[in-house]
C-alpha cells in the first residue's frame, strides 16, 4: 500500500492531498527513509510524520483496503 494511502485509511491525516504534500515536503519518514507519496509500505515498518513542531510515530500492524472510523486505529500502534 501507498504511504498516502495509509496515512488516510489510518486517519493520521485526514485527506490523501494533504498526505501527498507532506511526502512531497519531507514530513513524512518509513524506517528513516524520506518517503515519497508513492513509498509502499508494509506491516511492521515504523512511520514518522511531523506536524510542525510535534512529531508522531508508529508502527504498521495491519493495512485495510477499506476501514471503518472505529477500526482505523487497530492500523497501527503509536511508539
Amino acid at each position: 500500500m501507498r504511504i498516502d494511502k495509509f496515512l488516510k485509511n489510518s486517519r493520521i491525516i485526514k485527506r490523501r492531498t494533504v498526505a501527498k504534500e507532506a511526502c512531497e515536503k519531507g514530513w513524512i519518514t518509513v524506517n528513516g527513509k524520506i518517503a515519497k507519496p508513492g513509498t509502499e509500505v508494509k506491516e511492521g515498518d515504523i512511520v514518522k510524520v511531523t506536524f510542525g513542531s510535534s512529531e508522531l510515530e508508529v508502527r504498521i500492524l495491519r493495512l485495510l483496503e477499506t476501514v471503518k472510523k472505529q477500526d482505523a486505529d487497530t492500523m497501527y500502534e503509536v511508539l
